[in-house]
């Protein structure tokens, strides 16, 4: 098989990985560039290192040596196995449609890597940022509307940026949500924030409106959908203007919002439902925020403090009863 022909049968298999990735699974725009840059940095490793091959016809080794080659590239572990994943991904796929027999990844290690847990802010600096927002500027209702919205609801940025006129279920106080794979949820919504939509939909009918954004919820001011960007420059313009020293993000809100719910007993199955989780195993993260909380407060516990001996212990225990 000649080099350009091993080229076309990986740029077809891409394609059709494409195809695959965007109708029958669904993802975003973005997560379909993301699954392909780990695809094609494998495509263009196995090309130009030693015999081209087909797809078809790489095999475990070539795998071990396309890691070892990002891992020699400096990439830390987090991004070592979001690439590994990525790759298991597409043979997935090609063992899926019969296009291989055995996956070449089947076998091979992904790198231990700890689970970062996820900042949140109180609820006092939530507050800080939504209150602090000057509702005189002219995209202040709706500044404060997308904050509102995005703490109150858990919403991705995604998500957010794609609701729509139609989503928003005001008697019902339920809004909409288009997540991952166009599976879609509802989502309560508090009447604080709904009053707060309704300031900004006043505000939003003196707007020009493009034919091609009509129905999108939230716009920018030449009346079309807002981008990501716009809403993390809208995000951290907030939480600087509340004196908040730490990097917040819209994710940063989603959040806390589900920290604060299980702060205040709600059932982690609900909380999973709200977030649109397929899986606890995601939700749980946040219950390992809880005990980070309980291993604080743990600490004031005398015996979290060993005494040297013995009796100095039993002297601990007896001043704080007395002190009590």
């Amino acid at each position: 098989m000649s080099d350009q022909t091993t080229e076309n049968t990986w740029r077809q298999s891409i394609d059709d990985y494409r195809d695959y990735l965007r109708f029958e699974r669904g993802l975003s725009a973005n997560s379909i560039e993301a699954y392909l840059r780990d695809v094609d940095r494998l495509r263009a490793f196995i090309l130009e290192n030693g015999t081209p091959k087909e797809p078809a016809a790489v095999i475990a080794a070539d795998i071990e040596a396309f890691m070892a080659s990002i891992y020699d590239s400096g990439a830390g572990d987090t991004t070592q196995a979001r690439t590994l994943s990525g790759v298991r991904s597409f043979f997935a796929f090609l063992l899926h449609s019969d296009r291989i027999e055995t996956s070449p990844t089947e076998l091979i290690e992904s790198p231990k890597i700890a689970r970062k847990l996820p900042d949140t802010l109180s609820y006092e600096e939530i507050r800080r940022m939504i209150d602090g927002i000057d509702l005189s500027a002219p995209l202040g209702h709706r500044n404060r509307a997308i904050l509102e919205v995005l703490y109150c609801c858990g919403l991705r940025v995604s998500e957010l940026v794609n609701l729509r006129l139609n989503d928003i279920f005001a008697e019902e106080g339920i809004v909409r949500v288009t997540g991952k794979g166009n599976k879609q949820r509802l989502v309560p919504i508090a009447d604080t924030a709904l009053r707060q939509v309704r300031h900004y939909l006043d505000q939003r009918r003196t707007m020009p409106v493009a034919a091609d954004s009509a129905d999108i919820l939230f716009l920018n001011q030449h009346g079309r959908k807002l981008t990501r960007v716009m809403i993390f420059t809208i995000i951290r313009k907030s939480a600087a203007a509340a004196g908040i020293a730490k990097t917040v993000s819209p994710h940063t809100l989603r959040h806390s919002f589900a920290t604060h719910l299980l702060q205040g007993g709600a059932d982690i199955r609900a909380v999973q439902e709200l977030l649109g989780h397929e899986s606890i195993l995601t939700t749980e993260i946040y219950t390992h925020l809880e005990m980070r909380d309980l291993r604080r407060a743990m600490e004031m516990h005398p015996l979290a403090h060993p005494a040297t001996d013995e009796n100095s212990m039993v002297e601990t225990l007896h001043e704080k009863h007395t002190n009590n």
